[in-house]
């Protein structure tokens, strides 16, 4: 845990350690760490004297005039507690000295403490003024939190102050004592002074813009035809029924004034308001008494009711003639709340508002409000605005980077891809706000890792380049990027705050990166940085840094608050998309490892597949070939509704019963009535609560296809689940679809599946998928047919290729569903792989089958498995002769293993057990179990068939 403020033993241990390169951030305060690494990067040396003398110091008056009766006042306060309270400018530089008791006064001008001091950071370390000034936030630092070893008998709290119109903070207020007299209350002191100084600042705008309107009103006074009271708007109520404009119109005027006035090389400007009006907005200049520049708006609307005449002496005439509706609007409120005894400041971020006008007293000399005649009479006119030209400005600024922030929360975080993400923050940006943006990322947030605590040489990835310009003097997109221990960048990740640099060409550090392409930077005009580290949810996650060149102005305190509004908007956006992708990625990882990992070894087909994730998950889609016994292979498409790890995990579970229930051999209708009732089982099972009796329904669905082929008969079996049609096409390229009757989807149950047999022509493809290859949200399912009957149509293509061409034609750039897809293409097993005998019912058919399987093998080459295949074909066609009835038929196959199969007319399995060494009989099957790979049975619509598989030589 951080140690006390009093500690000194412990901080100069920690300070000693920091130097040697240790860890101390649990030693250390965060605010006092990130400036000793500021001061560090900096090459300031801790056992400098103290406080160097600054080359040029010219204090602002207006700064002066405001400080000065708050620090008097301050210091008086102060006068018990030999506090010394100190205010330097907004670089740093001491400006006046009050009050202090002689001894603190005296050791602080042998470290040199006095004005005229350079007190900033990178003159003098960790302090309270230059560290607020870096850090632009209120510091309070005792005793060894100081970098300097002199400045170590002392505590200081410094707060920064922010001209509430600009923005800009134009000094610092610091209270610095002895440090056996700290007190963090030093700290709240001195933030109370900075905001009444800010008050005071803002109370001279409000003076100066009084006096401007003054001096409007005493130049048009008495004008023939205008006065200012005259033209005050008939009523002040807050609907401004009386001008007739509404408030769109009001606030339209009133951007349009602030813009004029913050455009000195425009005059005049048009614009149109509702119900087809149209107001013209005309800038003059004006002078105050002691010489205030300053500009006041006119306006004057045209079109609309006419005017009601209010003065004595005006005619009816008169009044219908006038167009114009003369407005006043009401003052904004200030951000900077006054003292309670003065004048109430204008708002700071926008020019001051003309007040209401007060009626002027009826008499004999007292103008008529008039309209505009045909020579260009201004009575219909009317002050909308008045302020200063850089008021306008900073009101319009302000505008522009409240409508980027708008666009920033609309256009940012409009996918979960951090990639995209990041690019949305250079689009919004680049060139709004800087001319150059660059975005780099860890790769581990790239993978949607947690990102490590920062090192200097990390290797981060450009991920986003927005420029205003092709050709761009920063790293490249998709550059690795190790930012050097001094360079702007660094300091951001490192101390996990912002770093602005006004003017390039003057810091230090960023150079050192790399110097060819540092002097091809500022070749290119680029004049000033802020680097803003990525932040969310108290991890790193990178770095944004913004570039301004050419013409637009160094970037300002405004502008590092802006850009840490968008930084830190786009870095949850960031932070979101990492999470989803980690969770994308474990979804994907176990959907992946639940679908098959190679190809099954058969001959049956030739077998292309494709696994496609939905741009919002992975979903339940999968696909599986499974050999069978006899050389058949099952083909399976399936679909679990939903996405996510639930889809994947029921997925995973549904394969594998299909698996299990292909072991058995059962037939293709029977599978998937066990399938459906394993389906309505998981539902029932997952859709109870653990308390709760009764079960939900409707929490799995799942849709399946299921084909079984014969590569010696190419008889095809197919039925199917709710699931898409299978498509075949023949050699010569024509397409059907195969009019398979649906079936419920599984888990409904009750329902009976219906199988369809077809006759493939060897070189036939089998096309299997799920719907989202057909459908989606821009697509209805005939036309998805139909484009996939198009791409299907060519004969001249294998698995693989029909493949990529199918995705190429039906795939969306973004799928909204995952998808499945095989592709298989039949082969057939010619006789010259087949040998098959019927055989009667009758013990002696067993030698003759003895010989005719030893003539085979050696037909075939085979004669190493004569033995194993004489002793299985005999005990087989043995158990058929005594426990079966009907025909036998046995049948040799050589395909990738020699297959022995005994077919009769019984539905009796045999079953393997151990005899004793008493029993005479019983050892036979298990003879045969032992000698072959594998053996089964497997059930017909007219009997069983016994066989066995032994690998060929």
């Amino acid at each position: 845990m951080p140690i006390a403020w009093d500690d000194i033993g412990g901080l100069a241990d920690a300070h000693e350690r920091f130097l040697t390169g240790a860890l101390v951030e649990s030693d250390v305060r965060g605010l006092v760490l990130d400036s000793w690494k500021r001061c560090w990067f900096a090459g300031f040396e801790p056992h400098r004297p103290g406080f160097p003398r600054a080359i040029e110091l010219d204090p602002d008056d207006r700064l002066l005039r405001a400080a000065e009766p708050v620090l008097k006042d301050l210091s008086a306060s102060l006068t018990d507690m030999n506090v010394t309270v100190v205010l330097c400018d907004g670089r740093g530089r001491m400006v006046q000295r009050h009050g202090g008791g002689r001894q603190l006064l005296q050791r602080l001008d042998k470290v040199q403490f006095a004005p005229g001091c350079d007190a900033s950071e990178s003159a003098a370390g960790t302090n309270g003024v230059g560290t607020a000034l870096a850090g632009r936030l209120p510091f309070y630092v005792v005793g060894r939190e100081h970098f300097a070893d002199c400045l170590q008998p002392f505590a200081c709290a410094g707060a920064p102050v922010r001209n509430p119109l600009s923005g800009r903070t134009e000094a610092v207020v610091d209270l610095s004592c002895l440090r056996e007299r700290s007190d963090p209350v030093m700290l709240r002191l001195a933030g109370e002074a900075a905001h009444d100084i800010e008050a005071e600042l803002l109370e001279q705008a409000t003076a100066r813009e009084r006096a401007l309107l003054a001096a409007y009103r005493r130049a048009h006074h008495g004008t023939a035809g205008w006065s200012w009271s005259a033209c005050a708007p008939p009523g002040q109520d807050d609907d401004h029924e009386g001008s007739g404009l509404g408030r769109i119109d009001l606030a339209l005027l009133r951007e349009k004034a602030e813009a004029l006035i913050a455009s000195p090389q425009h005059t005049f400007d048009e614009v149109t308001l509702t119900g087809g009006r149209v107001a013209m907005l005309r800038r003059r200049p004006v002078t105050g008494p002691t010489g205030e520049a300053g500009v006041v708006v006119e306006a004057r609307v045209f079109g609309g009711p006419s005017l009601r005449v209010t003065g004595p002496g005006a005619s009816a005439e008169s009044s219908r003639a006038s167009s114009a509706a003369p407005v006043a609007i009401p003052p904004a409120p200030p951000l900077v709340a006054p003292k309670p005894d003065r004048t109430p400041p204008v708002a700071p971020h926008k020019p001051a508002t003309a007040p209401p006008a007060t009626p002027a007293t009826e008499g004999p000399h007292t103008p008529a409000r008039a309209g505009t005649d045909d020579h260009g009479d201004e009575g219909g006119s009317w002050p909308l605005l008045v302020g200063e030209p850089g008021v306008g400005r900073l009101a319009v600024q302000a505008r522009r980077r409240l409508e980027l922030l708008h666009d920033a929360g609309l256009r940012i975080g409009s996918t979960l891809d951090v990639t995209r993400t990041a690019e949305e923050l250079a689009e919004v940006t680049v060139p709004r706000f800087a001319d150059f943006t660059a975005v780099d990322l860890p790769d581990a947030v790239l993978r949607g890792e947690e990102p490590e605590p920062f090192r200097a040489g990390t290797a981060l990835r450009r991920v986003a380049l927005g420029a205003v310009e092709e050709e761009s003097p920063l790293y490249g997109l998709g550059d690795e990027v190790r930012f050097a221990p001094f360079t702007p960048q660094a300091h951001s990740l490192d101390s996990r705050q912002s770093v602005l640099e006004p003017v390039l060409s003057e810091a230090a550090g960023w150079f050192a990166q790399d110097p060819e392409r540092g002097q091809r930077i500022l070749a290119a005009g680029i004049h000033s940085l802020i680097t803003v580290p990525l932040r969310a949810r108290g991890a790193t996650l990178g770095v944004a840094s913004f570039y301004r060149c050419g013409k637009p102005a160094p970037f300002e305190d405004d502008d590092l608050s802006l850009a840490q509004e968008l930084a830190a908007r786009a870095a949850i956006c960031i932070d979101n998309a990492r999470r989803y992708t980690r969770e994308h990625h474990t979804a994907l990882a176990l959907q992946r490892s639940l679908l098959p990992r190679g190809r099954p070894e058969q001959n049956a087909v030739e077998v292309a597949c494709r696994y496609l994730p939905a741009q919002a998950g992975v979903g339940g889609d999968w696909f599986d070939v499974i050999p069978l016994s006899g050389a058949r292979v099952a083909l399976v498409v399936g679909d679990v509704v939903g996405h996510g790890l639930h889809a994947a995990a029921t997925m995973g579970r549904l394969r594998t019963a299909v698996q299990n229930f292909c072991s058995l051999d059962l037939p293709a209708d029977e599978l998937l009535t066990h399938l459906d009732d394993l389906v309505g089982q998981l539902d029932r099972g997952e859709g109870r609560a653990a308390d709760t009796p009764e079960p939900d329904s409707g929490i799995i669905g799942a849709t399946c296809l299921f084909a079984v082929y014969d590569p010696v008969s190419r008889r095809c079996t197919l039925t199917r689940a709710g699931h898409p049609q299978p498509a075949v096409v023949a050699p010569d390229g024509t397409v059907e679809f195969v009019d398979l009757p649906p079936g419920p989807p599984l888990g409904l149950g009750g329902v009976p599946f219906e199988t369809v047999e077809l006759e493939l022509a060897e070189g036939s493809q089998l096309v299997l998928y799920t719907n989202g290859l057909i459908e989606d949200r821009l697509r209805d399912v005939d036309t998805g047919l139909d484009t996939l009957r198009t791409v299907l149509a060519r004969a001249d293509r294998g698995p693989e290729d029909t493949c990529e061409a199918i995705l190429d034609a039906l795939l969306p750039a973004r799928p909204a569903d995952d998808v499945a897809l095989l592709v298989a293409r039949t082969r057939a097993m010619g006789p010259e792989h087949v040998a098959e005998w019927d055989l009667p019912s009758d013990p002696a058919v067993v030698s003759r089958s003895r010989a005719a399987v030893i003539g085979q093998l050696t037909a075939w080459g085979l004669d190493d498995l004569a033995f194993t295949t004489e002793l299985a074909a005999s005990e087989l066609v043995t158990n058929a002769v005594r426990y079966a009835t009907g025909p036998i038929r046995l049948r040799l196959l050589r395909d990738r293993a020699l297959i022995c199969e005994v077919c009769d007319g019984s539905s009796t399995s045999p079953r393997l057990r151990r005899a004793t060494s008493e029993d005479e009989g019983g050892r036979g099957l298990f003879l045969v179990a032992q000698l072959t790979e594998r053996w089964g049975t497997r059930y017909t619509t007219d009997g069983k068939v016994i066989w066995t598989e032994q690998p060929l030589p």
